[in-house]
C-alpha cells in the first residue's frame, strides 16, 4: 500500500503526532510508503530523513500557498533540486478555500494580508508565473497536484501540462468542497489526463459525504482512480486505518474492491516514484 497524501506535525494545525509517530503507524502496516505533504513548509527534507531512517519509500514537495510566496517557480525550483517528487498548487490560500470559508493561515495570524492565489482563467496575470512552474515540474518529470483550486484552473492546469510534457497530473480531491466537482466534471478531467483523488478525510469528514457519493466519483475516474487517507488530524484515526475505511466504504458501495486495492497501491506507487 501508498498513501499519497497525509499530514504529520510539526504543523500550523494540529495533527495525530509527529512525523516519526506518523511513520510508525504505516511501519506496522506494512505500507510501502507515503507522501509527506505540508499546506505551509516544504516536506522534502522531512521525507527525506524519515526515508533514510526507515528504509521505506516516503515523498516530500512543496506547496504554493502564501509562505512559499504562492505561484512561485523559486520556491518549486528549490523543492524540486533538493529531490521534491511534487508541487502542489495554493490549497489553504487558494481562492475557493476563502470563498468557502475553510480555515487558512492567516485566520491565526491577523497580521497576514488575506492573499489569495489563482491562475488562469480565474487569474489570467498568473500565467507566466505558472507556466514557469510547470516547465520546472516537466524538467524534473515530478508530480503536479492541482490543490484546492476550482474546475476551470485544473482544466487550465492538464492543457499546459500537456504542452509542457507533464506525464504525472493528480487532481487533488476534486470532488471534496474544494473544488467541489461533480462526478461528470471530474470525467471530463480525467479523460483530459489527470488521476483523480478520492480521500478518506472527505468520508470522516466533508460535510454531506457519503460513501455512495464517492463511488459516483471512482466510478467516473476509472483506471485514473487514486485513494488516499489525507489523515494527520486528532480527530481521524491513524493514516492506515482510515485508507483501509474509505476502501472497505467504497466497496460496500459497489466499487470492484481490486480496482480500490490497485488505487491505493499500484497507482499512486507509480505516479510517485516511477
Amino acid at each position: 500500500m501508498f498513501d499519497c497524501h497525509v499530514h504529520a506535525a510539526p504543523d500550523v494545525l494540529d495533527r495525530i503526532g509527529e512525523d516519526v509517530d506518523v511513520l510508525d503507524h504505516y511501519w506496522k502496516s506494512e505500507f510501502d510508503g507515503f507522501v509527506l505533504k505540508g499546506h505551509y513548509e516544504s516536506t522534502v527534507g522531512r521525507a527525506r530523513a524519515l526515508a533514510r531512517m526507515s528504509g521505506m519509500n516516503v515523498v516530500g514537495g512543496v506547496t504554493l500557498n502564501q509562505a512559499a510566496g504562492g505561484i512561485n517557480p523559486a520556491s518549486a525550483a528549490a523543492a524540486l533540486i533538493a529531490g521534491g517528487r511534487v508541487v502542489w498548487m495554493p490549497t489553504a490560500d487558494a481562492h475557493t478555500q476563502e470563498t468557502a470559508g475553510l480555515p487558512r493561515l492567516c485566520d491565526r495570524e491577523d497580521r497576514l494580508e488575506r492573499t489569495v492565489f489563482a491562475v488562469p482563467p480565474v487569474e489570467p496575470a498568473a500565467a507566466t508565473a505558472a507556466e514557469q512552474v510547470l516547465a520546472l515540474i516537466a524538467d524534473h518529470d515530478a508530480v503536479l497536484a492541482t490543490g484546492h483550486l476550482s474546475g476551470a484552473e485544473c482544466a487550465w492546469l492538464l492543457d499546459r501540462a500537456k504542452y509542457y510534457g507533464i506525464r504525472r497530473v493528480l487532481l487533488t480531491h476534486p470532488s471534496y468542497t474544494v473544488p467541489g466537482l461533480n462526478p461528470a466534471q471530474v470525467r471530463e478531467l480525467a479523460d483530459a489526463g489527470g488521476f483523480v483523488e478520492i480521500t478518506a478525510y472527505q468520508l470522516l469528514h466533508q460535510p454531506g459525504c457519503s460513501a455512495e457519493m464517492l463511488a459516483e466519483v471512482a466510478r467516473a475516474a476509472g483506471s485514473r482512480l487514486v485513494l488516499s487517507s489525507d489523515a494527520g488530524q486528532p480527530d481521524s484515526p491513524p493514516p492506515p486505518e482510515a485508507l483501509g475505511q474509505l476502501i472497505d466504504a467504497l466497496a460496500r458501495a459497489g466499487v470492484d474492491r481490486r480496482t480500490l486495492a490497485e488505487a491505493a497501491s499500484t497507482v499512486p506507487a507509480e505516479l510517485f516514484l516511477n
